[in-house]
């Protein structure tokens, strides 16, 4: 009896310290750049939405932006074509667009359904619809790579309509060109764009890392909480490299731009998103800004 008494006190504590935290965003915008490996396991996939869905009940108002990239390479291999890359980037020939779109519509979908089965109300949308991302076309280092996208601008009032009408909006990474041509668009760059057009109190990217090292290669010096400026040193200091310059230059662009803060999350981690959120110790890594103390 008193080790189940334990386990509920203990419940209780964890109740009471996710209550400031609760008051304190209540009503706020956060945008959850969802991909990486948590969307290729199921039982993470649940837990993610899980915790999104958590976050819109307790007075949040959470908007998803997805990935797909694994499941688009997927469906590439089964028609037969190999995918390619320059510089991280899928080079997207027409075909490929076809096939992206399809998959990502799919994974959209999918999401809505889960949460919609947890009792919320979400709506899937492409950057397509409302004019929600404008783009034109991106060069990777001057070379051509298809149809992909590079956001010019940002519509966002698809998204507000749909958060005052208390749903959960899920945006698929795609949008249209001046001329109405559909472009693929890499998934934190659009959730980084949507995050400073609606003015989000955070931006969480969950990925398949823990966060930011001191010297990555070694897993060493891991850092929880860093200034944009801060992460502009090591990213000139050469500590960072590989998909993680980016993602890190996303983080920055966006406290720089209205975003108050910036989390990078291992999202193989369950609630992984609650417990950087909910808890004073977090579990990632926080991008902030300048006046806010950092470490390193």
């Amino acid at each position: 009896m008193e080790k189940d008494m334990e386990k509920v006190l203990q419940k209780a504590e964890v109740l009471i310290e996710a209550l400031p935290y609760i008051q304190r965003f209540n009503r706020k915008i956060i945008v959850v750049k969802y991909g990486g490996s948590a969307m290729s396991n199921e039982e993470l996939q649940k837990n993610v939405i899980k915790d999104v869905t958590l976050l819109k009940l307790v007075g949040f108002k959470p908007i998803i932006v997805h990935g797909g990239g694994r499941e688009i390479s997927r469906w590439v291999g089964k028609v037969g074509k190999e995918s390619t890359f320059v510089n991280g980037l899928r080079v997207t020939d027409g075909e490929t667009m076809e096939i992206a779109e399809m998959v990502l519509n799919k994974v959209n979908k999918n999401l809505v359904t889960m949460v919609q089965e947890l009792g919320v109300k979400a709506v899937g949308v492409s950057g397509k619809d409302g004019g929600l991302l404008q783009v034109e076309k991106k060069y990777s280092d001057g070379q051509d790579i298809g149809f992909v996208g590079e956001i010019t601008d940002v519509n966002p009032k698809v998204l507000y309509d749909l958060l005052e009408k208390d749903f959960l909006p899920i945006v698929a990474p795609i949008g249209l060109d001046s001329r109405f041509q559909t472009y693929n668009i890499n998934a934190d760059d659009a959730a980084c764009a949507i995050a400073k057009a609606v003015n989000a109190e955070k931006l969480a990217f969950l990925t398949d890392i823990e966060g930011i090292y001191k010297d990555y290669e070694k897993k060493e010096g891991f850092i929880s909480r860093i200034t944009a400026s801060q992460a502009d040193e090591l990213v000139s200091g050469g500590f960072i490299g590989g998909g993680m310059l980016p993602k890190l230059n996303n983080c920055t662009s966006a406290v720089r731009n209205g975003v108050s803060r910036v989390h990078i999350l291992d999202g193989r981690i369950p609630h992984c998103l609650l417990l950087e959120i909910f808890t004073k110790q977090g579990i990632g890594t926080a991008i902030v800004e300048d006046g806010e103390a950092g470490q390193l």
